[in-house]
Parts: structure tokens; sequence; C-alpha cells
């Protein structure tokens, strides 16, 4: 039987559990990808680096020619839109189920951000598409969902806001409003991922549309504002540890007095939570199976760095180190449980949704970003100072990890869900016990052995 290539960049074992759930649709495109991102986009990465613009006008008006190619090759090869499942989305979605997509963003991720770009499943038009393709009306769907199926356009998603405690969406402010035939949006935004790209054709906004509502989530609406619209002003471009991620950017964006048609509200009034809610569940899990990746292209690197026969230090080479060794294993270790954690997930999105998946996400958003930062912090120091710099992907995709223990959600808030989860369980656990108690009690009476407890 021939091994599938995949089985070199993740493991047997965690092959062997899954590639019974794989179609061969599923198996031959999973092979192709990985094709692609050796032959493809790998090769291209310091390319793409390298017509980025230092100039701080330029950089944010550049579309980058060498990914705009591999996006050509990608969809000549069928690799496009993996993200959407034709299980969940029959009209757009791709025959491919998320737990088949797992192990695709995995992949991707070791290839960071432009490989996810290359085959137009990056973030934040991901969830951006889900949201149009499950809440989106029919003349949504034709305006703004099928140019970013085609990679024509690009997209935002504005709900944190820079005076409000975003991570309880409930706190928001933004004020969305109907006058008349229209919908007026008065907001201040931060942190909105790819505002800045000169492609990007329209922001999804989430704002209080009835803040007077006693059921304080059913106080949001959404909102699609194309981005040229008066009143739309991108303020600058955030930085993460001096990382602009330009043309993207996360920007801090001002909505002044900003009119749209009644047509461009998404699903109804008071729906802003649920839509939310249905589009993080899925985009959550993507953000895990693609920091995996990170963390084992990391480990990789680690590994060449420490094999490398010219360098030595303390007339040992690096891999002599006891210490070192210790690293790789603890990496290894991490990785494959982490692995794990994230094919569970998948696969129970598959049969519930998002919604019967909450636990398993949750645990994956605030175990598997922090593994992929000691992962990659464990190469950084192998690298010594050339691990922070430039000259290795290490200090980037370090920076890139450490937002995501805040983005869609700080570590405290799936933390403190999955905790209260399981205090529910108390009852139950404790009913469990006093049955046992209870036959504990009976098999020593009949043996006739006196309890003391």
């Amino acid at each position: 039987m021939v091994s599938h290539p995949i089985v070199e960049l993740t493991s047997e074992a965690s092959w062997n559990l899954i590639q019974d759930k794989f179609s061969d649709y599923g198996k031959e495109t999973l092979a192709k990808l990985i094709a692609f991102l050796h032959d493809e986009v790998l090769p291209a990465q310091r390319l793409a680096h390298i017509q980025i613009p230092s100039d701080p006008v330029q950089r944010w008006k550049t579309i980058v020619p060498v990914i705009e190619e591999l996006k050509v090759k990608a969809r000549k090869l069928g690799l496009w839109n993996l993200f959407l499942s034709k299980l969940h989305y029959p009209e757009h979605g791709v025959p491919l189920t998320n737990l088949e997509y797992a192990v695709m963003a995995e992949m991707l991720g070791r290839g960071g951000h432009m490989a996810s770009e290359a085959v137009n499943c990056s973030a934040p038009d991901t969830g951006n598409m889900e949201v149009l393709a499950r809440y989106g009306s029919p003349e949504q769907q034709k305006k703004w969902l099928v140019p970013l199926l085609n990679g024509q356009i690009r997209s935002a998603f504005a709900m944190t806001e820079r005076f409000v405690s975003s991570a309880d969406a409930r706190n928001i402010k933004t004020s969305i409003k109907r006058e008349g035939d229209e919908i007026v949006i008065n907001g201040h935004k931060w942190w909105i991922s790819g505002a800045g790209d000169p492609r990007t054709k329209l922001h999804l906004v989430l704002g209080k549309s009835d803040p007077e509502n006693s059921n304080s989530y059913l106080q949001q609406s959404v909102v699609i504002v194309p981005a040229d619209a008066p009143g739309v002003k991108v303020v600058r471009p955030m930085e993460v540890f001096g990382y602009d991620d330009a043309p993207e950017g996360h920007c801090e964006i001002i909505y002044d007095n900003v009119r749209v048609p009644l047509s461009n509200l998404v699903l109804g009034w008071g729906k802003g939570f649920e839509i939310i809610q249905g589009r993080l569940g899925p985009g959550r899990i993507h953000h895990c199976m693609r920091s995996i990746g990170a963390a084992s292209m990391a480990l990789d690197l680690m590994i060449q760095r420490i094999t490398d026969p010219s360098r030595k230090t303390f007339g040992k080479y690096l891999y002599e180190h006891g210490t070192v060794i210790a690293d790789i294993a603890h990496s290894r270790a991490e990785i494959e449980s982490s692995r794990l954690l994230v094919l569970s997930a998948a696969l129970q999105i598959d049969k519930y949704k998002a919604k019967g998946a909450l636990k398993e996400i949750g645990i994956a958003k605030f175990v598997i970003p922090s593994m992929a930062l000691r992962v990659i912090d464990r190469a950084m120091q192998a690298y010594g100072a050339e691990g922070l710099s430039q000259d290795q992907p290490l200090a980037s995709m370090f920076a890139n990890l450490r937002t995501l223990r805040i983005a869609d959600g700080p570590d405290a808030v799936h933390i403190q869900q999955v905790g209260q989860r399981e205090l529910k369980r108390g009852p139950a656990l404790a009913k469990r016990a006093a049955e046992i108690k209870k036959k504990e009690l009976a098999v020593m009476e009949k043996a006739g052995v006196k309890s003391h407890f």
C-alpha cells in the first residue's frame, strides 16, 4: 500500500486514525495541495516579501504580483475555496468535510498567510463568505459573495471597538439605526483585519440596533458597508510587535454617519449575535488548524538548525545538548496531541455544526495557540539572535500566534466557558458517586465487612 504524502508532514498514526473518513477526492486534493505548497508557495515566499514596498504609503496600495500568479495556478489545480464544505453549503461549497479541510489547513499553516490567500482560504474572507453563504439574501450573495468566491475582491469584519471591552460583544457601542429607507452607522472600530487591502470592497459591521431590548443578545445587527461609502475612514493600521501586515493590515476605522440601503441588513434586525456565533465557530477552528502547521514548520526549522554540522557550542553539536533534545521531544508531543484535539473538533462540527462543537472548539482555541507559541519560542532559542530577525520567519510567526490568544475571544473567555460547562456535570457526578457508594456498602455487608466510611 502506497503511503500518502501527508504522512511525512504529520504522522502515520494520526493519518491512520482518519484516512477512512477521507473521500478519494479529499485524498487527491490533499496530495495536490502538498505538492503546490512545496513546488510553488514556499519557493515564492521571499519574493512575496520583497514585492511589498517599504514605502509607508505604497505598501498599502500594493497587490503582490507573485501571490496573484499563485492564485491562477491554484484555481487551475482545483485548489480553491477548500474551507467551504458542500455538506453545509450545497450551492457554493466544495465536496470536502471540515475534517478533511482540517488536515489541509494544517498544511496551509506551514506556508504562512500567503499559502491560505493563494487558495482563497484566508481570513477574514473565509468567515465573511460563510456569513453571506449562510445568512445573505440572494441579492447580497450575487453582489458580494460571488466576487469573494471568485477571489475578485476582499473583505473585512468590523466588530472590535477601541474604547470597549469587546471580548463581550454585548458591550459594542457602534450605532446602527434605521432612517427611512436607509441604515445609518456611527462607530469607532479597531483591529479590523483586511481593511487596509486595496481589494477590500465591503465591511461586515456589527453594531447596536436595539440597545433598549431587554434581551442583550438581540440588541445587535450586522450590516454590509461598502468600503468606499462616504463616512468610512481608515485611521491607521495597527502593528503587532512592529509588524503591520501590509497590504491587508488590522486597521482602526471610524464610521461617521455612514448611510447604506435597507437591503444591506444581513438576515434581519437583532440577528447580529446569531451571525457572529455562526461565523466565529468554524473560523476559530481554522485558526487552530493553521497554528499546528506553523508549529510543525517551526519544529522542522529547529531540527535543521541543530543538525547543521557547522553549528557547534562548547565543543558539541547543538543536538548533543540534552536540553535541546528535550525541547524537540516536548514540541513533537505537544503538536501530536494538539492535532488530535483539532481533528476531534472538526469531526464534531461535521456531525453537529459549530453549535454542537462548542466545548471542543473552546478547548482547542485556548490550548493550541499557546502550544504553537512554545514550539516557536524553542525554535527561536535554537537559532539565537537570527531567530529574532527578519532573516527567519519565526519572529513573524510568533507575532501572529500571539495575536490569536486574543483574537476571536481571549483565552480567558474560552477557559471560563469550558470550566463552567464542566461544573454543570457536578450534580450528575454526585448522583453517580452516591449510587456506587450504595452498591459498595451492599457488597461489604454481603461479605460481612463493616464499613468505616
